[in-house]
């Protein structure tokens, strides 16, 4: 593969802070349930903000790392037709994937951030605070996902059994 921005030290940087702070928010959310599920059993229920803390985090952790897992090719996607076309086809399609994930996770980020806004004045039942705190994952996920893909380009993304230009070379072998 050759080099792209998406490469970069900032993209590279950006990528493992993202991956990071999502594995951490998973690390909170497991101990948060495991809390909730020892309370549960050893003192009879769990406090209410054990259930809506982990389903905060989780939704948190899976927005941060949305772009790092996109620009990676490490989603679920089903790459087949990517390999059956001709050269010219796949590269016309890789265009078409890059600009349609740009308008999706930009308007995603757009619709979230005005969404979180909206509920700025009602609080969480378990927590006590904002609701936006933790909607705000949502459009900082999207937006993220926006930079990441901005980076990366329209070029082929990698997929999981083989680099993206190993099926660029095969499918220009093939055609």
């Amino acid at each position: 593969m050759s080099w792209s921005i998406a490469q970069s030290r900032p993209v590279m940087a950006l990528r493992r802070l993202s991956l990071w702070s999502a594995s951490a928010l998973l690390l909170i959310d497991l101990l948060a349930m495991l809390y909730g599920v020892a309370a549960r059993y050893l003192a009879g229920g769990a406090p209410i903000w054990t259930d809506e803390l982990a389903r905060y985090l989780i939704i948190g952790a899976v927005m941060l790392a949305l772009g790092s897992v996109w620009i990676e090719g490490g989603h679920m996607r089903v790459a087949l037709i990517e390999r059956l076309i001709p050269r010219t086809l796949g590269r016309i399609l890789s265009v078409y994937q890059w600009l349609l994930t740009l308008a999706l996770a930009a308007g995603g980020a757009w619709f979230s951030f005005h969404y979180a806004q909206s509920v700025a004045m009602f609080q969480s039942q378990g927590l006590g605070i904002s609701r936006a705190v933790p909607v705000m994952s949502v459009p900082l996920g999207f937006a993220l996902l926006t930079l990441m893909a901005l980076c990366h380009g329209p070029f082929p993304l990698p997929t999981q059994d083989g680099d993206a230009d190993a099926a660029q070379h095969d499918r220009g072998a093939t055609s």
